[in-house]
């Protein structure tokens, strides 16, 4: 809301039409005898007239006081807070309130917010409680608290989508991220603290059935137990996100979080590359030389955020997210097998041999295939690694399903024929944050917070080489177990690798960014589509109980 100010009226001289012009103006009055006059009469002014005039003004000034602070405020419906006609809000409460500042910027905006979002993942659930104060124009973030869901015993990830015919099970699942939010936010602030629910590619592969009776299970669920209110169905509260959202969110978050937007200033905003279990995102606002511009299609997003204008390219590849490529690339290998040998299955029985499985480690493997495939529609395999290290054969595998030789209707094309601006040459210097997997492969393997393709080459090749090469990995607390605890880490680090230089096409010298956190808080979607629900616009009305 624009900011209004108020002041004290100006005193004006009344004209007179009939009044020479010259009686108004101050220039040359000094050398007319009128000038001398007036200067006179100032200066000897009586002191009664003097006394006068202060007593009269002080009488003015203090019925203002007066009334700016006898005069009653307004009705607020966000509970534990109070405010005055033409003020911000404060606290009535100091645990309600921030050290930050004592009134809120806009008689409109409560000094402090929580807003909740959950994050209905395809390994698993998760929720970001954030605390902002609005002490300025710009809601600040002063706090989160992150809970996520246990996975389930025996059965691995504990995403909705893991429930599949069980809708009320998915629903109750999510308790235990409730309870954390009912724990975070004070119970004053409770009843004006929105919540949403946003699932991403795990449940958009469930099917358009399946999925909406659990998120109308969802929404039956918290409405009915919790007192939180949640984004209405029109406005998206409980929803599978669109993959374009999830990337812009994601985008928004990094940015604002690293203050290049929601600021006066106009800086270089960072691209994000987001590896999620079922999909994969990129973002990044490119700058061309005229006349060159961004072509159009649904790729081009046009953003409005703090006061700025974005023109944004974005793409989530659906299917290409790290749990989906490992099952396309061990799929891949099957095929190119049985492709081999088609009158022969006796090969599904014996260990098969797969270059992206680390040397002298082996996974049961289960491989879903076709509905009309020659195997079946699933196979079960003993995926075991080669004798010396493959990498090499594995990042080909990894190549194959990136489909490189797709038709590009609309040039230049990344991978599978998806259009995407040269990052060479439209986005060559800017920062590059890449988070989730990316995050999750590389950190625990001792890697900076910034490093270059070759780099990520060279850590693959020795990850990749198994035992023999790893005591480079002793001084890195945690990495040998979590090596030896995962026989496909080959196989991931070079799922990334062809990503990034094959897919995206950076250059192997390009630096990247890998991150967790920005100033405390974590990286995703999730804050970025937790910023507009601050308004009740956004589709939300503070639950009040009513006193009788």
């Amino acid at each position: 809301m624009r900011r209004t100010s108020v002041s004290l009226p100006t005193r004006n001289v009344a004209h007179d039409p009939h009044e020479k012009p010259a009686r108004y103006h101050t220039k040359g009055a000094s050398n007319s005898a009128v000038g001398i006059l007036e200067k006179a009469k100032a200066a000897y002014m009586t002191q009664s007239q003097r006394s006068r005039y202060l007593k009269t003004g002080g009488i003015l000034l203090f019925i203002i006081f007066l009334f700016y602070y006898l005069s009653p405020g307004g009705v607020d419906v966000y509970s534990g807070v109070s405010s005055k006609v033409g003020a911000g809000q404060t606290a009535s409460d100091p645990s309600l309130g921030t050290e930050k500042c004592k009134v809120s910027s806009d008689k409109s905006k409560p000094i402090v917010q929580y807003a909740l979002m959950i994050d209905a993942g395809s390994t698993g659930s998760r929720i970001h409680i954030y605390r902002f104060n609005n002490c300025g124009s710009t809601p600040e973030l002063e706090d989160e608290v992150f809970v996520q869901t246990a996975k389930k015993e025996g059965k691995g990830g504990s995403g909705l989508s893991s429930y599949k015919e069980d809708a009320e099970g998915a629903a109750m699942s999510l308790d235990i991220l409730m309870e954390a939010a009912l724990k975070a936010v004070p119970e004053k602030l409770r009843a004006c603290s929105p919540l949403a629910v946003k699932a991403t590619a795990g449940l958009r592969l469930l099917g358009p059935e399946m999925s909406q009776k659990i998120l109308d299970a969802v929404r039956t669920r918290l409405e009915t137990k919790y007192p939180f209110p949640v984004v209405s169905k029109e406005n998206g509260g409980v929803i599978i996100m669109e993959g374009k959202d999830e990337g812009v969110f994601a985008w928004i978050t990094t940015n604002f979080l690293l203050g290049n937007i929601g600021g006066p200033e106009k800086t270089n905003t960072a691209a994000v590359f987001d590896l999620g279990g079922g999909s994969t995102q990129v973002v990044f606002e490119p700058t061309y030389k005229l006349p060159e511009k961004m072509e159009q299609g649904d790729h081009r997003y046009e953003l409005k955020f703090g006061g700025r204008e974005f023109e944004l390219y974005q793409h989530s590849h659906l299917g290409y997210g790290l749990m989906s490529a490992r099952e396309s690339i061990h799929r891949s290998l099957i095929e190119d097998l049985h492709a081999a040998n088609p009158a022969d299955q006796a090969w599904l029985s014996q260990p098969i041999v797969n270059p992206c499985v680390v040397p002298g480690m082996s996974r049961p493997v289960d491989v879903k295939l076709s509905e009309k495939h020659e195997l079946g529609e699933k196979v079960s395999v003993n995926m075991t690694g080669p004798s010396s290290a493959s990498p090499a054969l594995c990042r080909k595998l990894a190549e194959k399903i990136l489909f490189k030789d797709a038709e590009c209707k609309i040039a230049p094309c990344s991978f599978n024929g998806i259009h995407q601006p040269s990052l060479e040459k439209t986005f060559s210097r800017e920062d590059i944050y890449t988070f989730s997997y990316f995050f999750d492969r590389t950190d625990p393997l001792g890697m900076p917070e910034s490093f270059t393709l070759k780099e990520m080459h060279r850590l693959t090749e020795q990850v990749c080489g198994g035992e023999p090469t790893w005591d480079v990995f002793q001084s890195v607390p945690g990495a040998l177990e979590e090596l030896r605890d995962r026989p496909e880490y080959c196989l991931d680090l070079n799922f990334m690798m062809a990503l990034l230089h094959t897919g995206y096409e950076m250059p192997i010298d390009r630096e990247v960014k890998i991150a967790k956190k920005i100033k405390g808080n974590e990286l995703g979607w999730c804050l970025g589509a937790s910023l507009p629900l601050l308004s009740q616009e956004s589709g939300w009305q503070c639950r009040i109980k009513e006193v009788s």
